[in-house]
């Protein structure tokens, strides 16, 4: 399974081109995936040169390494941007970012955001998934 993961916004708060304070629990969820689904996670990020090697820095320095860097697999020459993932973790999603607790329950038992919301019960009471019936 290969997951792609935006970087600003989604990794650590927007802060570009400085590095943002690190969301929590971002990294600690990546490592766990790698760990337990044996996931390919691929940097996706619109950082180029110094500043792609300062994020993949930040995150090689708390125990994150990606299998690729804005490309499809690490012995490509060229990134072409478009990244071919079963996954993409991206702030600019639509609805937003997820909390990280719910974006791991979601890649570990492979569910949609409709296969969240309609089993969560909270929710229901909340009136919010009338929109995907």
């Amino acid at each position: 399974m290969k997951i792609a993961v935006d970087f600003d916004g989604t990794i650590v708060e927007h802060a570009y081109p400085l590095i943002g304070k690190e969301i929590p629990f971002a990294i600690e969820t990546l490592k766990r995936l790698q760990k337990e689904t044996h996931c390919q996670l691929i940097l996706w990020t619109v950082r180029e040169d110094y500043l792609l090697e300062q994020a993949v820095e930040y995150c090689r320095e708390r125990g994150l390494e990606f299998y690729a860097v804005n490309k499809n697999n690490p012995e490509e020459v060229s990134g072409s941007r478009k990244i071919v993932a079963d996954y993409y973790i991206d702030d600019c999603n639509l609805g937003g970012l997820p909390d990280w607790g719910i974006i791991y329950k979601m890649i570990k038992e492979k569910m949609t955001f409709a296969d969240y919301y309609l089993n969560n019960k909270a929710e229901k009471k909340k009136g919010f998934l009338g929109f995907f019936k």
